[in-house]
């Protein structure tokens, strides 16, 4: 078998979606990740990347078509464009189909869980309203443009510091999308970024190594969620969809059925978003703890929850805060870790503290399914599991899944 060479055209017969926005094809016994094509096509593909024991490829012809496939309504979206839409040539509903298999997938593979478990879960991943009619287009609140070396705005191609110049960002909010930022000169800056809160205020920023230059709008802005009205940095996060905020509060309260006077922990808390929801449920006798790295986030937090006696916000990495012992006993557990998850460390202090439920809030599959595992080792289960859709277009998902104990650990 003679290996093909970058940008060698070799015809495939696709499978199975994959983590990460391609599918699965093989070569001779070799595996090809392929973006741009759909399970069960046909196709042309061009290889973008050798690797031992794989390629990377682009469909640049479809011969045989899914039923699933639609024309991308982005002209960037393309094999040697934007890298940021894996999903534009998928229907609205063949985009949620592939996102519950790939986290059905992750949880078997990673997670461990067997097809009875995976089946009791009923995987299925959420719409959101916001942005167009179907949901897909106009809904994304910040946007962070990188600029090449002419001064000129876009977005990265896929696995590439390459900018792909464009004209606007369908997927952008429209506030943000009437900005001017693309088609004009940026020679001082790395990147520009924008944000469109749900307040209504507009920002721009621009970035060139650690120094950062708001250009237009307030140097706070305005968000709503949880019934409040939050007053943060633009830099400090916030949900990207403009529905997410509050269906993911939802989501873990209803998940985690607080009582009052219970005392719960927030890992990873950013500005305080499920901190908020909790203790509107624990009341005035329970005692919420906030655990968030961030200064400028710790400092939202602490600003924005000020008024609520429940809640403490501790500024420290999470690690460090168990060693720091953090209040004890806790009877519930919210995680919302970075992209690389929690870790198994985080997991064992979270096991060790003995709560009755954690609520593990995810925007990787397959970081969480590890977590999962971690959990299961210490013989926990994953009792619900809730997933949306709040990046349309994209290969990501977020989900919230509910781990308990395989015996309570206290009334």
């Amino acid at each position: 078998m003679t290996t093909p060479l970058l940008g060698d055209r070799v015809p495939l017969e696709v499978g199975d979606v994959a983590h990460g926005g391609h599918c699965v094809a093989r070569l001779d016994g070799l595996v090809v990740f392929v973006r741009y094509a759909l399970p069960g096509e046909r196709v042309l593909a061009e290889i973008t990347e050798v690797r031992k024991g794989y390629l990377r490829a682009d469909a640049v012809e479809v011969h045989t078509a899914s039923p699933d496939r639609v024309s991308a309504p982005c002209p960037y979206a393309r094999p040697g464009g934007c890298g940021g839409c894996d999903l534009q040539h998928v229907s609205a509903h063949a985009q949620r189909r592939w996102k519950a298999a790939v986290l059905r997938e992750q949880l078997h593979r990673l997670g461990g869980l067997a097809e009875d478990e995976l089946d009791a879960l009923r995987i299925r991943v959420a719409a959101l309203p916001g942005g167009s009619p179907d949901g897909l287009l106009g809904w994304r609140s910040r946007v962070r443009y990188a600029v090449d070396a002419e001064g000129r705005a876009g977005l990265l191609a896929h696995r590439s510091h390459r900018v792909v110049p464009v004209e606007r960002c369908l997927i952008a909010t429209p506030e943000i999308q009437r900005l001017p930022v693309t088609g004009r000169q940026w020679p001082d800056a790395d990147a520009v970024e924008t944000v469109a809160s749900s307040g209504g205020d507009v920002v721009v920023r621009t970035r060139r190594g650690d120094t950062v230059t708001r250009v237009r709008g307030p140097a706070q802005v305005r968000e709503h969620a949880v019934g409040r009205q939050w007053t943060l940095p633009p830099g400090v996060f916030w949900q990207g969809h403009p529905a997410a905020a509050d269906t993911l509060a939802g989501a873990v309260t209803e998940l985690l059925a607080p009582r009052a006077g219970e005392r719960a922990w927030d890992l990873y808390a950013g500005a305080g978003l499920f901190g908020a929801a909790l203790a509107g449920a624990v009341g005035t006798d329970g005692v919420v703890t906030l655990v968030e790295a961030a200064p400028a986030a710790a400092a939202a937090a602490r600003e924005n929850l000020g008024d609520l006696p429940a809640v403490r916000v501790v500024r420290s990495g999470v690690e460090a805060a168990f060693r720091r012992r953090l209040p004890r006993p806790v009877d519930l557990v919210v995680l919302d870790p970075p992209r690389a998850g929690a870790g198994a460390a985080v997991v064992r202090a979270v096991v060790a503290a003995g709560p009755r439920a954690v609520a593990y809030v995810a925007c990787d599959p397959a970081a969480f399914a590890r977590d999962v595992a971690s959990f299961r080792s210490a013989g926990w289960s994953l009792a619900a599991l809730r997933a949306y859709d709040f990046f349309p277009m994209t290969h990501h998902v977020e989900c919230v899944g509910l781990l308990e104990p395989a015996s309570p650990v206290r009334d």
